[in-house]
């Protein structure tokens, strides 16, 4: 693999109560690592990540998932509503019928991470919203895929593509 530089690897000592190394012993064990470097480095690079390690002005991309009450008075129509003031930022959407009173959504996210925030705080606030969390990650802070090009979207099976609520994709620009 010419060109292609490792990182340079830093070795450092980590001291521990036994029972918490029993504990990650077996974590690591359970999610398949080989050695704790390669854990450590996975949980490193995961606190890393979190939304409230990264600057508010960065560009990412991730999920804000919420489980909420659609008996709630408004609360269906308020979260569709502020979804529509953040479509700039929300690529897709996924509803799920978790059970009679509670549904979940997955919403697809990307765009600068103070405005992320935001929405999931507006989100997170509302009365009947049982759980909501915002999960991101880096981007490489490009335009959007469908903003570097022109070309229509098609299915390839020649009839329209759909859109996330059903709508062709040429209703949707």
């Amino acid at each position: 693999m010419a060109g292609m530089e490792k990182d340079v690897l830093t070795r450092f000592g980590v001291s521990m109560p036994d029972e918490l190394v029993k504990q990650f012993d077996q974590y690591i064990t359970e999610q398949g690592y080989t050695n704790r470097s390669e854990a450590i480095r996975d949980l490193v690079r995961r606190v890393l990540l979190e939304p409230g390690a990264l600057q508010g002005g960065q560009t990412v991309a991730g999920t804000i998932v919420m489980v909420y009450d659609h008996h709630m008075t408004d609360l269906p129509l308020y979260l569709m509503e502020l979804q529509h003031d953040y479509h700039h930022d929300i690529i897709s959407t996924m509803h799920v019928h978790l059970n009679h009173d509670q549904c979940m959504e997955v919403i697809v996210v990307r765009g600068v991470l103070s405005r992320l925030r935001e929405l999931h705080q507006r989100i997170q606030v509302q009365k009947g919203v049982l759980y909501a969390e915002l999960s991101v990650t880096y981007t490489d802070g490009g335009k959007h895929p469908h903003e570097a090009h022109h070309h229509a979207h098609g299915a390839p099976s020649g009839k329209p593509e759909l859109g996330t609520q059903g709508e062709s994709a040429e209703d949707t620009r």
